[in-house]
């Protein structure tokens, strides 16, 4: 089995247990890992108002932005949410297109999606579905989407070439995506670099900036703009110290040493119109 391989299945298998309360996303082995699922959210960029609008269980404070609030939803619109998770953007999405819209969530973890199920059943949306698939290959079919959103979910694919190939294939033309990831300034230190359960945490599995944005332009999206840039560490000392701490012990790698080097990155992108 390939490292590639090996990552995948420790992703699919955390956020697992996230999703069934075995863990926090945070780090912890309960939310008391991180400031709280709310507070994560919100120093990321939600308004507390929309969180109000969804079940506090679609919001398990997995994020690393808040890009749904940069897709300017249009009733009527379809919409795709790249790792879904339990549901949180998604839902937020299928309130703002209407009951004429339809939002599809993607996520490879089958306990996420029982979750984001129940969650949208809860508060009876059913202008959203959530399907189980890879972002390599997604479970939709060609030029039938509006906007495409994602949340700190791509630098957890091995693959992030064959992820924006498939956005580009799935927008309608003249379609865009909005994208919250977690993209690196500068190479990290070899233990941390090397580390799973970093990966796991969205440090290590990040692309330097150059490399992402050019798979980006490869695809043929275009029109590429950074909305939000902050330093992910920091954010996360503030809302994950577990997590942070957790790593430091594990890799030997100080919090100091890579300062600024761990970007939070919510950008946007269009699909040509011709």
């Amino acid at each position: 089995m390939s490292e590639a391989d090996d990552r995948v299945r420790a992703v699919r298998a955390q956020y697992g247990r996230i999703a069934e309360g075995t863990v926090s996303g945070c780090g912890g082995a309960s939310a008391a890992g991180c400031a709280s699922e709310s507070a994560v959210s919100l120093g990321i960029g939600y308004d507390a108002g929309e969180l109000a609008q969804v079940p506090a269980e679609a919001n398990l404070g997995l994020g690393c932005g808040a890009p749904l609030g940069f897709l300017a939803l249009k009733p009527g619109e379809t919409v795709l949410d790249l790792g879904s998770g339990p549901g949180l953007d998604a839902l937020l999405a299928a309130r703002q297109v209407g009951p004429g819209g339809h939002v599809i969530g993607i996520d490879m973890t089958p306990a996420m999606l029982d979750r984001a199920r129940e969650n949208a059943a809860r508060i009876g949306l059913s202008q959203v579905e959530f399907r189980e698939g890879r972002l390599e290959s997604l479970p939709v079919e060609s030029a039938t989407i509006d906007a495409v959103t994602s949340n700190c979910v791509i630098n957890l694919v091995p693959d992030k070439r064959a992820v924006f190939a498939e956005i580009a294939r799935v927008l309608r033309p003249g379609g865009r995506v909005v994208v919250s990831d977690v993209l690196l300034d500068g190479r990290l230190p070899a233990a941390l670099e090397k580390s799973l359960p970093a990966y796991v945490g969205c440090v290590s599995g990040a692309a330097l900036r150059e490399d992402y944005f050019a798979l980006v332009h490869a695809a043929g999206l275009d029109a590429v703009e950074v909305l939000r840039d902050v330093d992910y560490l920091a954010v996360l000392v503030e809302s994950a110290p577990d997590l942070v701490r957790g790593l430091e012990a594990l890799t030997g790698v100080r919090r100091d040493e890579v300062l600024g080097r761990v970007r939070s990155v919510t950008f946007r992108a269009v699909k040509p119109a011709r």
